[in-house]
């Protein structure tokens, strides 16, 4: 009786573990969709579509909750050792990573209600190739996560300084737009912080990057 009630409390424990890491990719998801509906809604100028991405940031926040608790309530009950609690402990910060990437992107998509009200300053070219780096990056920091692959993450890692030139570029382009015309300064700051949204994102994908390099390897490479 007491091997089945065993058996049973460790089918259990792994179902639990199981769904962490599942509402984790969905999280995931969902950020990454939100990101490329913002620029999505930027490129159309399509307000509405700017209103979902702000409206949908709820479900993040509350899948947010959610695992939290899971977390908290496995560490709490199972009290895990060694590999599960290095899981679960990283599991927490990816979630808190990814809770911040939503609100990031809702905040996208706000700027982009502001701008539509106005004639567009420009044509947007860097930005949307910086969405593109930065939604693969939380794609695949998320699956270096999920297989335990360090290699993937470091990729990550290194894709942050790309964006990190793109938002640079972008700023100094941006500069320009403000000295040849002050009616252009509010437009040029409204981009500007976008693109500085959309940098955000990537050290947050970063951020996940490091905790599974942590999770993988014990190492701590955050302030490396």
């Amino acid at each position: 009786m007491a091997e089945t009630e065993t058996k049973h409390t460790s089918v259990q424990y792994e179902k639990a573990l199981r769904e962490i890491r599942d509402n984790l990719i969905y999280v995931g998801a969902l950020t990454e969709k939100a990101i490329n509906k913002g620029i999505k809604s930027l490129l159309e100028r399509n307000s509405d579509l700017a209103r979902e991405v702000v409206k949908e940031d709820a479900i993040i926040d509350k899948m947010d909750v959610d695992i939290e608790e899971r977390c908290i309530k496995l560490l709490a009950l199972r009290q895990p050792a060694a590999r599960d609690l290095r899981f679960i402990t990283t599991a927490i910060k990816i979630n808190g990573h990814l809770e911040r990437i939503g609100d990031m992107a809702s905040n996208i998509a706000r700027k982009v209600i502001l701008l539509n009200e106005e004639p567009q300053l420009k044509p947007y070219i860097d930005i949307p190739h910086m969405a593109q780096i930065t939604s693969m990056m939380i794609k695949e920091s998320i699956d270096a996560f999920i297989t335990e692959n360090e290699e993937l993450a470091e990729k990550v890692r290194k894709d942050d300084e790309m964006v990190d030139l793109l938002n640079e570029q972008i700023f100094r382009e941006l500069i320009t737009f403000m000295m040849q015309d002050g009616r252009n300064i509010h437009r040029a700051m409204v981009i500007s912080q976008i693109s500085k949204n959309l940098e955000r994102i990537s050290d947050h994908a970063t951020g996940i990057a490091n905790m599974v390099i942590y999770m993988v390897t014990g190492k701590n490479v955050r302030h490396a």
